[in-house]
This record gives structure tokens, C-alpha cells and sequence, in this order.
């Protein structure tokens, strides 16, 4: 028989619940939102996970979906943007000061401190990436691997290449496109695109004058 669960406090009392593009947080009555994290637009967190201080999680264009059982720790960064929206699954951990944008997490993973996981990456079940390491745009990292302390993983499947050798990691890099994948512009031969990117972006941004922010302890349950 279930025992039902009685929740003394309203999920995320203290936190910052913030209404972007029309869409509010969505927590599970069982989850725990810390004060002084905050959530932004379409964002979902599931059962019996875990969101602690300091932590951001904004669904900048692309929703982001937190599954069961997930601990998202100290001032970790998780954002959802056009194209490439957050996946989460169950019990996953997520360390502090990691930086996650666009990618997906399949269930039973971790992810350690200061880690990052760039747009379009993938990490499938049960794998790992250490502390400092970096999956690079459209990789994908596949089940049971570990990307090590402070490597580069990318492709599909993911080449891990050590943080000295950075020719092989420009080569890799390169055919990822990441001005494209991530900002959504070409960059010429020598030239630079960053006053497209910066326009582009400031544009996207801008759409936070008409959000609506409210305290977390209002907010509805699932």
C-alpha cells in the first residue's frame, strides 16, 4: 500500500519562479527548490529531485525537463535554448558550477563539478563526465562511458582527447560547427562573427523586459 507523503512547506518557498515566454515553472510537490535558485519559463522538475542553492535553470526558447530522483547541485547553469531543448532523465546527478545548454541526459548518469555539456550533445545511460571535461557540441558520449577529469569529448561517437592535445581537438571541433550550432551564423575564413552573435542574442534577451517573477512558495504543483 502507498503512504502518502504530507509536504509541510510549499515547493520552493524562497526560490525565484520567473514567467518567460508565457510559460511558468512546473515542480512536482515532492521535489525541493532551495532559496536563492531560480527557474525560468518552461521548466519541469520531477519527482523527489533536488534543485540547491545558487542554481539557475532557464528555458531560454527550449524547454528543459528534470526527471525523478535528480540532484541539480550548488550554482549549476541549465539552459534550454531554441533548437535544442533540455532533457534530464532519472536519477542523475548534477555537480556544482557545471554548465549544461541544449543537451540530453539519459538516466543513472553523472555529471561532476565545473563540467560543461554544450548544444546538441547527448550522454547516454549510465555514463560519466569528470570534473572540468567538456562534451563538445553535437556529441554524443555513449552509454557506460566516462569522459575523463578535465578531457574533450567529440563526434559521434565521442573521441576523448587529453586537454594537451589541442591540434587534435581543433580537428575535431571544427566539422561540430559550433557558430552554427550554437548561435545559428556562419563565420568566414578570416573574419569573425561576433557582432552577428552579439545582435542576435541581445535580440533573444531582450524578451525578458515582459517576464513576471514571483516567489517560489506560489507556485502550483504538477
Amino acid at each position: 500500500m502507498a503512504i502518502v507523503e504530507h509536504y509541510l512547506h510549499p515547493v520552493g518557498s524562497g526560490a525565484t519562479f520567473v514567467t518567460h515566454r508565457n510559460r511558468s515553472p512546473r515542480v512536482d510537490e515532492s521535489a525541493y527548490i532551495a532559496p536563492t535558485a531560480v527557474l525560468c519559463g518552461d521548466v519541469t522538475v520531477g519527482p523527489h529531485s533536488r534543485v540547491l542553492f545558487g542554481a539557475v535553470i532557464a528555458a531560454e526558447g527550449g524547454s528543459v525537463e528534470i526527471g525523478a530522483n535528480c540532484i541539480i547541485m550548488e550554482n549549476s547553469v541549465v539552459r534550454g535554448v531554441q533548437r535544442h531543448p533540455v532533457r534530464i532523465g532519472d536519477h542523475v546527478i548534477v555537480g556544482p558550477h557545471t554548465h549544461l545548454t541544449g543537451c540530453v541526459i539519459e538516466g543513472d548518469a553523472r555529471i561532476a563539478t565545473g563540467a560543461v555539456l554544450f548544444n546538441g550533445a547527448r550522454l547516454g545511460a549510465r555514463a560519466e563526465v569528470e570534473f572540468g571535461a567538456v562534451v563538445h557540441v553535437n556529441t554524443v558520449v555513449p552509454s557506460g562511458i566516462v569522459v575523463p577529469m578535465g578531457w574533450f569529448a567529440g563526434g559521434d561517437p565521442a573521441e576523448l582527447v587529453s586537454p594537451n592535445d589541442w591540434e587534435r581537438i581543433r580537428a575535431i571541433m571544427g566539422p561540430l560547427d559550433y557558430p552554427g550550432t550554437v548561435f545559428g551564423v556562419s563565420q568566414p575564413p578570416g573574419s569573425t562573427a561576433m557582432p552577428d552573435i552579439a545582435r542576435r542574442y541581445a535580440r533573444s534577451l531582450a524578451l525578458h523586459r515582459y517576464d513576471d517573477v514571483y516567489d517560489g512558495g506560489q507556485v502550483s504543483s504538477q
